[in-house]
């Protein structure tokens, strides 16, 4: 039986929509987890057709035997892979290891982790200021008063995702109590220090067969705390002068080259800053939470089908079915609290232009104000004619959620 291993799933976002493409794609599909969450919610996991608990899905001893025992009970497995940060890099070398396909590994690995991206791209056009601050180099306060660069600053874990550990500081007094956190929830980790560049910013998905670049999908982004760069809307397609398209067409072309992606997915956060496009941060995956639907639903495009695609050896396809505009709004809270109930679901669902809404947490949970993307609770996704008219839908049908929360 034709089989597909997966290391690690989300229960919700481009990786579950993974484990659904694999499922319809008529192959017995597998998720290997860490989550024991999963195991007891198993029913929910339908397109699963078996689940396999690991602890630890970075202990490739322990990931290998588990793939052997599924040849022994005669499973073919065709494909091996990760949507989640940090399995991407390791799912890759595994399928390469295993004989199946083989992605560029090292810009993978390069791509997984923000100093080593920044080393290689130190001296690319593209990339902004930045100095890394290494634990051994000595003590954080010390360090600081020698430091002249100007604020304000960026500082983020290396390992971080989903705006994570990402924090906007405007004094050494800040950025000393910025790094003094990092170093007490990493503190065998280096610290990412990078100039705060101004300007709207942009996702741009990309997937690379046989070297051959395509650039499937550019979004931009709506950043409502600037402090913790959350972001709460996404506008597809962006509207860019065919000028502007070119040269991030250019861009993006030139850093993927510097890093050697010949043969993977990634996608890339950018800001036109004055003419000129920074590179935020590069992720060797397809973006998480509602991506796929949004460039479907714009485009025709299953690009989370064409990954997998891409994943089992099969050249992609990126054929345009028709064009409309489609935005997403997404929710947070204000206040922490205990989910009481969330209503207003149906009411924005039969907005004329809303095609999804979806609601994360269930009765009993703690929400709180956003520190990363993963504290955000629910979106509204609308397509229209005009990027407007899209804005205006997911907007309004957003309003009729509600989260009513328990105080604690």
């Amino acid at each position: 039986m034709e089989t597909i291993v997966f290391i690690g799933s989300n229960k919700s976002g481009t990786s579950r929509d993974a484990l659904r493409v694999s499922e319809e794609l008529g192959y017995f599909t597998v998720l290997i987890t860490d989550r024991e969450k999963f195991v007891l919610q198993r029913e929910e996991f339908h397109e699963v057709h078996q689940m396999i608990y690991v602890a630890d899905l970075l202990n490739k001893e322990h990931i290998y035997n588990e793939i052997k025992k599924l040849e022994t009970s005669g499973k073919v497995i065709k494909g091996c892979m990760s949507l989640i940060d940090p399995f991407v890099h390791f799912a890759a070398t595994l399928s390469k290891e295993l004989g199946l396909v083989e992605l560029s590994t090292d810009a993978i690995f390069l791509m997984e982790d923000k100093t080593r991206f920044r080393k290689v791209m130190k001296n690319h056009p593209a990339t902004p200021l930045f100095d890394i601050f290494k634990p051994n180099e000595g003590p954080i306060e010390e360090w600081v008063n020698d430091y002249h660069s100007n604020f304000p600053l960026i500082i983020k874990s290396p390992v971080s995702n989903g705006s994570k550990d990402v924090m906007l500081v405007e004094t050494k007094e800040k950025l000393k109590q910025g790094m003094n956190k990092l170093c007490s929830l990493y503190p065998h980790s280096p610290i990412l220090i990078e100039e705060y560049v101004l300007g709207p910013q942009y996702l741009v998905e990309v997937v690379v067969y046989k070297s051959n670049i395509h650039i499937v999908g550019v979004i931009e982004q709506e950043i409502t705390n600037l402090h913790r760069f959350i972001v709460t809307g996404y506008s597809y397609p962006a509207l860019l002068s065919v000028e502007d398209y070119l040269k991030l067409e250019k861009v993006v072309n030139s850093i993927l080259c510097s890093l050697g992606l010949t043969h993977g997915s990634c996608h890339l956060e950018i800001r036109f800053v004055k003419g000129e496009w920074k590179l935020i941060e590069i992720n060797p995956r397809i973006s998480g939470g509602a991506m796929n639907r949004i460039i479907y639903e714009g485009s025709g495009i299953d690009l989370v089908k064409e990954t997998v695609n891409l994943n089992l050896g099969e050249e992609p396809s990126f054929q345009r079915q028709y064009e409309q505009y489609v935005y997403v709004k997404y929710l947070t809270v204000n206040s922490p609290g205990k989910l009481i109930k969330v209503t207003g679901r149906g009411r924005a669902s039969k907005y004329e232009g809303v095609k999804d809404v979806y609601v994360k947490p269930r009765k009993g949970s703690i929400l709180v104000p956003p520190l990363s993307m993963g504290d955000r609770y629910a979106y509204v996704l609308a397509a229209a004619d005009s990027p407007e008219k899209a804005k205006d839908i997911a907007t309004n049908g957003a309003k009729e959620i509600r989260f009513y929360l328990e105080p604690i």
